[in-house]
C-alpha cells in the first residue's frame, strides 16, 4: 500500500538529501519518437580549429527526451508551455514503482490514496530502455481508463518515464483527457536512480513562448517522513 498523499502546498523539507537528476541527457541522434525530429547537436565553431569561441547548434523537436507537454499539443487553443502554473512543476510529488506493467490501469491505482493537487511519477520498466538508441514501441503507458481515474481525483501533475503517456494507438486521447482537465504532463523521465517514496520535485520546461511544449530539467530529492504525532 502505497502511503498517503502528501500535503502538496507544504514547504520543501529541510534535509541533507541530494538533489537527483532524473532528466535524459540531450545528445546528438538520441532516440525520439519516430514522426519528430531527430536531434542534431554541430559545433559551428570550436577552440581547437582556431575559433575564438565554440559555439554549438541544437536542432530537436520540443518532445525530445525529458519535456513537459503544454494544452496546445493536443487541443485547439489550448494554452502554451509558457503559461503552464509553475506550483504544477515545483513542490511534494510521489514516485510510484509499477515494476513489469505493460500499461497502467485504473487497478493499479486504486489501493493509492489520489487526493487533489497530488503530483505522481510513474517508474516502469522504460527507466531500462534509455541506453537502448532504437525507439521502443513496447514501452509502458496510462491507459485511457486510468487517466479518466486520475482526472476524477483532481490530480495536477502526472509523469511518466519514456516519450509518451499514452500507447501508439490511442495516445491522443489519452492525453486530451489529461490535458483538458489542466493536468501537467511530464514524460520522458529517467527514475532508474530513485526508489518508490515522497520525494520534492523540481521541474521546469525551457520559456518557449506558445509552443507546444519543450524540454525540461527535472530533479528530485528525497523527503524525510513526516514526524509521528505525540499524544
Amino acid at each position: 500500500m502505497e502511503r498517503p498523499a502528501l500535503n502538496q502546498s507544504a514547504a520543501p523539507s529541510p534535509c541533507d538529501e541530494p538533489w537527483v537528476d532524473v532528466s535524459v541527457p540531450i545528445r546528438d541522434g538520441m532516440v525520439h519518437w519516430p514522426d519528430n525530429p531527430a536531434v542534431e547537436i554541430v559545433q559551428t565553431q570550436h577552440l581547437e580549429r582556431g575559433d575564438p569561441a565554440t559555439v554549438s547548434r541544437l536542432s530537436l523537436g520540443v518532445h525530445t527526451g525529458t519535456h513537459v507537454d503544454a494544452p496546445a499539443h493536443f487541443l485547439r487553443r489550448g494554452a502554451g508551455i509558457d503559461r503552464i502554473p509553475l506550483d504544477r512543476l515545483i513542490g511534494p510529488a510521489r514516485v510510484l514503482d509499477l515494476g513489469e506493467a505493460d500499461r497502467i490501469r485504473p487497478d493499479h491505482l486504486a489501493q493509492i490514496e489520489i487526493h487533489p493537487g497530488d503530483r505522481v511519477l510513474f517508474k516502469t520498466r522504460n527507466s531500462r530502455f534509455w541506453g537502448d538508441s532504437r525507439f521502443r514501441a513496447d514501452y509502458t503507458y496510462l491507459s485511457l481508463d486510468a487517466a479518466r481515474h486520475l482526472v476524477e481525483r483532481g490530480i495536477w501533475t502526472v509523469g511518466i518515464d519514456y516519450l509518451s503517456i499514452g500507447d501508439m494507438d490511442h495516445g491522443a486521447e489519452t492525453h486530451r483527457v489529461l490535458l483538458a482537465a489542466g493536468v501537467c504532463v511530464i514524460e520522458g523521465l529517467d527514475l532508474s536512480g530513485v526508489e518508490r517514496g515522497a520525494y520534492d520535485l523540481v521541474g521546469l520546461p525551457i520559456r518557449l513562448e506558445g509552443l507546444d511544449g519543450a524540454p525540461a530539467r527535472v530533479v528530485l530529492r528525497r523527503r524525510r517522513p513526516e514526524p509521528t504525532e505525540v499524544r
